[in-house]
């Protein structure tokens, strides 16, 4: 029985060696823009507890930026995180708009509790003590708050709040006296101030104070103090303070008196500290009267001091330890100037980037320095300076880890995060202790691009293509070229024969910008990523280092990117060109932004400026006279912009204006348009198909890649016949959804369009099913996947076009030539897990078959055969069928845990995975991106062209060896034989 039982499951394993693992594949794991950080208060602290905008919960390790744990809530608002507070080794937060409680056990992630909380529009939490313990967490809503225990999240009591239709409740306060304190406002009326008891959560006290002046009390209002609130009002120039337990009336207090002014059209914000729950906030407070100016205030026993004024400031922070609290501030080192838009900011077309208020710092230069907060006197030896020139972005955020040195001095590490979401942690005096690149949890455009020659290659390809002066020179050039090959590999012998003395723990592989070259099957490539912040990054493909970074100023939040590749590394000894195309969400305005991909640098090209909104670019196969492809942006005039202009571009667009067509997709009209090119560059409307938006709406539209090859034009058949597929390079998939949601009557529909003619080549509707929609396009096949409603389960369809057994045109293909519409051949199956991405492979030639790479929501990469979605599988095979080797029909697709590409390297929240070629046809280099970045290679049709790793070259050449000498020892024999005959 055993033996049996061990049979069965011996099939089912698979493994990946030990020595395999991060040979070929590399995974970077991130978190995220920080929304909430906490950094333990002591000099051996090793990990700082972070809540991110991506709805994760982590902690990382103070000494190296590693994550130590990390937890990754849903990325929709369910998952969002409202609030973390931070007691002792528990972490609480608040999610799902204040519906979920849990509480973290901080050194190992685990989870001590979790509670649904009744639901509401969340305010804000806070701890509560009683007798010098923090025992509670409070949770304030719109018309309710409630009391859980901090030790089991179980509810203490929970009480509805007066006038809550009316009054907009925001602020929480307690500070150990067996009260809290919930304020709410009117706006432009009264502020309601409720004092519950702890114990029962009865209202032992309820007053009513007047504030016409006052709008909102987040950021305009804070408690110091003994419970005391303090506002700010931008009109009369004024603070208004009162106490909570004693007064019913503000009390105002002009800012002319201390010397201090609001600058014109800023909102004020006032910054206060509590560093203990069970005691009273600091009377000290910070006032923002300007974008770079603040103020170290104090109010204390009915009086307000000024104690000092930060001029050039652009964030402040509070940090307590034991009984010392400090305050962080970060300044320029230079004059903070209003934000110029040269070439990097990339944002001097776009109209507001002119009324932004950000400041910059010209040096790029900041010192943090701490200052005690009772007299606002600067301590001696905290200086912190750090420059950000490499990145060009502005600190946004600080966070101060303050402890105790031995002799009683206060000692500090600070965590800085940038606009363009890097972390990075400081140490005194400037020390960079490391720094993380979170905005790759946000990547929305990829490319890959070859890496340049080598010198030695470099001069082997400049032997062809130049004149030589007659026959000797040729042979001279020759000559060196062969001599710098041959010095090139000794030094690569001797690099090998030293490294191999070395413990293989002691080689470095480091690898630079300086010394990147193409391996010899371009298997290592350049990875040019673009993040939603607008930051671009270089990522050398085989070990993911980040060889150069740019952040793009001025793209506002929520702009789409486009990146196209005008020129590659083929054309020595013109350099490679990228160009972004950014898009404003908002204005519909966009720039262009050209560099060079291998070194990151701005090119010299000056790309046109875009004047009108763009809806549409085509990368054309025309080439300018450094080797540049023609990009061409039609806007929404339908008028067409070339880059590069040159002469010679605008002669070669008038010669092939005949054969460019392109198309438009307008989602909100239904509408999809062709378009062609005219002589003189204007354009004309073809064709145009209306899809009715009141019952379905476009989803995606989906062409195929230009790089792809396709290999074999036809499928041979079981009786020798040849079935040719329908190659058409202009087909779009348009996919469409159906507008009502009941699942009764929902839809999926997938229309096959020429893009040149506006012919529907083929529809099909797909009943009682919705999205979202995943679909891959490639040669003469679609795939997308749905969801069924009816049957509760996530389908695969598969179509294919065929032309038939005879070809139409065997030698081109025009749109314009078609008579015959192709057969479609359509099969549907089964998927047991939903699909987070899908892509295609692609190889060099497309010799090798092809797989469908499907990334799944466990954060698993399956490499599915395109050959189990067939629409020819057989029901009952024949012998033909078995002749082509098709695969019996089976309505279920497996999920095969040998099949994941990933092994146990998961990608969490998976957005895309993208796929490139590489100098072997044999295998296709992948890259799967989500809040993760995983890069491997797969072989889909194995490594046919490459020898294996455990290959025994020992073996076959000790059997070479020996054969020539055999053959040597014969042919002595054979010699001595023959003379021996010969004198007989």
């Amino acid at each position: 029985m055993a033996a049996g039982l061990w049979a069965l499951l011996l099939p089912l394993a698979a493994a990946v060696y030990e020595d395999q693992v991060g040979k070929f594949d590399w995974r970077q794991q991130y978190v995220g823009k920080l929304k909430f950080a906490s950094l333990e208060a002591s000099q051996g602290s090793k990990k700082l507890v972070v809540a991110t905008e991506k709805n994760v919960v982590a902690a990382l390790n103070s000494r190296s930026g590693e994550i130590l744990w990390r937890h990754v809530d849903k990325g929709t608002p369910e998952g969002a995180i409202d609030a973390m507070l931070i007691h002792g080794q528990d972490a609480i937060t608040v999610s799902n708009a204040g519906r979920i409680l849990r509480s973290w056990e901080t050194n190992i992630g685990g989870l001590n509790w979790e509670m649904s909380l009744d639901t509401g529009s969340f305010q804000v939490a806070s701890l509560v003590g009683l007798q010098d313990v923090v025992k509670y967490v409070a949770v304030l809503k719109k018309a309710a708050i409630s009391l859980h225990y901090l030790s089991n999240g179980h509810q203490k009591w929970v009480e509805h709040l007066p006038g809550s239709e009316s009054t907009q409740y925001q602020l929480l306060y307690s500070h150990g006296t067996g009260v809290i304190h919930v304020l709410g406002i009117v706006p432009q009326s009264h502020l309601n101030v409720l004092t519950f008891s702890v114990e029962d959560g009865e209202i032992t006290k309820q007053i009513r104070v007047a504030a016409p002046w006052l709008k909102s009390l987040n950021g305009m209002c804070s408690v110091v103090g003994e419970a005391v609130l303090v506002c700010v009002d931008v009109d009369t120039h004024s603070l208004y303070v009162c106490s909570l337990e004693t007064e019913q009336e503000m009390k105002q207090i002009l800012l002319q008196s201390l010397d201090l002014e609001f600058a014109d059209g800023f909102q004020p914000r006032i910054l206060a500290t509590q560093p203990n729950v069970i005691s009273a906030s600091r009377t000290q407070f910070f006032l923002q009267l300007s974008p770079s100016h603040f103020s170290l205030l104090q109010y204390k026993h009915g009086l307000l001091s000024h104690l000092r004024d930060f001029q050039q400031a652009a964030l402040v922070s509070f940090a307590t330890t034991g009984e010392k609290t400090v305050a962080a501030v970060l300044t320029c080192r230079s004059e903070l100037k209003p934000g110029s838009s040269d070439g990097l900011h990339a944002g001097s077309t776009l109209e507001d980037s002119r009324k932004q208020e950000s400041l910059t710092c010209s040096n790029q230069t900041y010192n943090i320095n701490l200052y005690l907060v009772e007299t606002g006197q600067r301590l001696l030896d905290t200086t912190i300076t750090f420059n950000l020139e490499q990145s060009g972005a502005k600190p946004q955020q600080l966070y101060i880890q303050v402890f105790l040195k031995k002799d009683d001095s206060v000692g500090y590490r600070a965590l800085v995060q940038t606009e363009d979401h890097m972390l990075m942690f400081l140490q005194q005096p400037g020390k960079v202790v490391w720094s993380r690149e979170e905005s790759l949890a946000e990547v929305v455009s990829l490319e890959m691009v070859d890496l340049p020659l080598t010198g030695a290659q470099a001069e082997l390809e400049g032997e062809f293509g130049k004149k030589a002066d007659g026959l000797l020179g040729m042979f001279l050039k020759r000559l060196s070229s062969q001599l710098i090959l041959l010095q090139a590999w000794t030094a690569h012998l001797w690099k090998m024969f030293y490294d191999a003395r070395k413990p293989r723990s002691q080689i470095k592989n480091e690898i630079n910008i300086d010394n990147l070259a193409r391996d010899e099957f371009n298997l290592q490539k350049m990875m040019v990523m673009v993040t939603a912040s607008g930051k671009l990054f270089g990522i050398e493909s085989s070990s993911g280092t980040i060889l150069w970074k740019q952040y793009l100023r001025n793209v506002k939040l929520g702009s789409s990117f486009k990146l196209m590749v005008q020129r590659t590394t083929a054309h020595f000894p013109h350099p490679p060109q990228c160009t972004l195309l950014v898009k404003n969400k908002e204005t519909k305005m966009s720039f262009l932004y050209v560099f060079n991909p291998i070194f990151g640098k701005k090119s010299q090209v000056a790309p046109p400026v875009l004047k009108r909104p763009i809806l549409q670019t085509l990368l054309l196969p025309i080439m300018d006279q450094d080797y540049a492809k023609v990009l061409l942006l039609i806007d929404d005039e339908y008028k067409v912009t070339a880059f590069p202009a040159t002469k010679n571009v605008l002669r070669q667009l008038e010669e092939i204006a005949h054969s460019i067509f392109f198309y438009l997709v307008d989602a909100e009209q239904g509408k999809l348009s062709g378009f062609r090119l005219k002589k003189d560059l204007t354009t004309e409307e073809s064709w145009e198909v209306i899809i009715p938006t009141e019952v379905q709406r476009i989803v995606t539209v989906k062409g195929k890649r230009s790089n792809e090859h396709v290999h074999s034009q036809g499928r041979v058949m079981g009786d020798r016949s040849v079935l040719y597929k329908s190659l058409n390079p202009n087909l779009l998939a348009v996919v469409t959804e159906s507008t009502d949601t009941h699942h009764e009557r929902t839809f999926i529909g997938i229309y096959l369009i020429d893009g040149v003619t506006g012919r529907i080549i083929h529809s099909s509707v797909q009943k009682k099913a919705k999205g979202p929609v995943h679909i891959v396009h490639s040669e003469n096949w679609v795939v997308y996947q749905y969801w069924n409603t009816k049957a509760r389960r996530n389908e695969f369809t598969v179509l294919e076009l065929y032309e038939g057994t005879e070809q139409y045109n065997a030698t081109a293909f025009s749109s314009l030539d078609r008579p015959i519409l192709p057969q479609v051949l359509q099969q549907s199956y089964i998927f047991p897990s939903a699909i987070s991405a899908m892509e295609a492979t692609i190889t060099e030639r497309g010799i090798t078959s092809r797989h469908l790479l499907i990334g799944l929501p466990s954060g698993a990469i399956l490499s599915l055969p395109k050959a189990l979605l067939d629409p020819r599988r057989p029901e009952i095979p024949t012998e033909q069928s078995r002749e082509e080797n098709l695969i019996p029909y089976s309505p279920d697709v497996q999920i095969h845990a040998e099949r994941f590409i990933n092994y146990n390297q998961t990608i969490s929240r998976m957005r895309g995975i993208y796929t490139a070629p590489s100098g072997l046809e044999s295998t296709c280099l992948v890259v799967a991106y989500g809040l993760d970045i995983y890069q491997t290679r797969v072989y889909p049709s194995k490594q046919f062209d490459v020898l294996k790793d455990d290959y025994d070259y020992v073996l076959i050449s000790s059997v070479l060896f020996g054969l020539v000498f055999a053959t040597m020892i014969t042919k002595r024999l054979a010699q001595v034989k023959l003379l021996n005959r010969a004198w007989r």
